[in-house]
């Protein structure tokens, strides 16, 4: 498909107003998207477990204007209006308008929950950012009377990429591709895809501990990490080992190969921080306590044998990762060694999930 295929050109239905409302999840990355052409075109691909706890619900009210010619909305987070959310949601829609031209005839009012804090290392743009892609699309479908729900979640992931890349990868579950890959078939830069190979029954329930070191907001922004790609010295390298990465997933979800999947996914995570420490400027995101938190998961693998890793987002925080059969044991562990290192001792459960949800009115 191309972006052709996502103008909606015509629409038969008049709506005067209504009332829609999605819950939509984060992901996690294991190969790492860092680095965007024009567009919110990725550099490389990625591929991502959807999450299950950490979502955001996002319902949107809307009613007719009279003229057509500016955005009209508002916004409120956890019931409280947020002025300073406004100039991501103009971008967002400045973006979609060619595709969804009747955003102008409305306006909107937009009330967002999530699951988790607001700033605490969890993608919440992705699930935000989604969740409002998902809305949007619940309008057009009722405009048109004529959508398959195969376009509908291709156009929703579409759009959320246009709001933010890694939100394209929360429309749908268990594990999502978002990047062109010549070995999986179907894989787009232009939105995220359900992974269509085979998947070992190792990597179903997998469980993600997200331990929360550092629940301020970034020093450097996600936005500004991904422009440094552009001059970056290692920028190519970078590229050429995530599609590496990715071949190489293909055959351990396959055969169910934890070992090489715990090589891989921290190795992705330690080479996102390194292209940031290697840029220019420099910078650091980890906290003396993340690097804690990675020694010990490597102290505890050695001496217990199983399958315990880690990755990280664009921050300190600490995703820790492990299969549902060894769970029990690696949790007490996590519990009893690693929430010690956790700000306020604080630390989110959660695990695969399948994808977003309309939600009832």
């Amino acid at each position: 498909m191309t972006e052709r295929d996502f103008v909606l050109n015509e629409f038969s239905k008049n709506l005067e107003g209504g009332k829609y409302s999605w819950s939509s999840p984060s992901n996690i990355a294991l190969v790492k998207y860092w680095g965007k052409k024009e567009n919110q075109i990725p550099a490389n691909p990625s591929i991502s477990f959807t999450l299950d706890a950490c979502k955001t619900n996002t319902t949107i009210t809307l009613s007719k204007k009279k003229t057509n010619t500016d955005f009209s909305f508002e916004v409120y987070l956890d019931g409280q209006q947020k002025d300073d959310f406004k100039p991501k949601i103009i971008s967002f829609f400045s973006r979609i308008v060619t595709y969804v031209p009747f955003i102008k005839e409305y306006h909107f009012k937009i009330e967002t929950i999530n699951t988790f804090p607001h700033s605490s290392g969890i993608a919440s743009s992705a699930s935000g950012m989604s969740a409002l892609a998902l809305c949007i699309m619940s309008i057009e479908k009722e405009l048109t009377n004529d959508i398959s729900d195969m376009y509908f979640y291709k156009k929703a992931s579409f759009l959320a990429r246009l709001g933010s890349g890694s939100a394209c990868r929360s429309i749908e579950g268990e594990l999502i591709v978002w990047g062109h890959h010549d070995k999986i078939e179907g894989s787009s830069d232009l939105f995220g895809t359900k992974y269509p190979l085979e998947t070992h029954s190792n990597f179903k329930n997998f469980h993600d501990t997200i331990l929360l070191v550092d629940k301020g907001e970034k020093q450097v922004s996600s936005s500004v990490g991904h422009n440094l790609m552009h001059d970056h010295p290692y920028a190519e390298k970078r590229f050429s080992q995530a599609n590496n990465n990715l071949s190489r997933l293909i055959s351990v979800f396959k055969d169910g190969d934890l070992s090489t999947f715990i090589e891989i996914v921290e190795s992705e995570a330690l080479t996102l921080h390194a292209m940031m420490m290697t840029s220019i400027p420099y910078y650091i995101l980890m906290k003396p306590n993340t690097l804690e938190i990675i020694n010990k998961i490597w102290k505890f693998r050695k001496e217990s044998g199983l399958h315990i890793c880690f990755t990280l987002d664009a921050g300190a925080n600490v995703h820790v990762l492990y299969p549902e059969d060894e769970s029990e044991v690696i949790y007490e562990f996590i519990k009893s060694e690693l929430v010690a290192n956790c700000q306020n001792g604080h630390y989110i459960c959660d695990r695969i999930g399948f994808g977003a949800k309309q939600l009832p009115i």
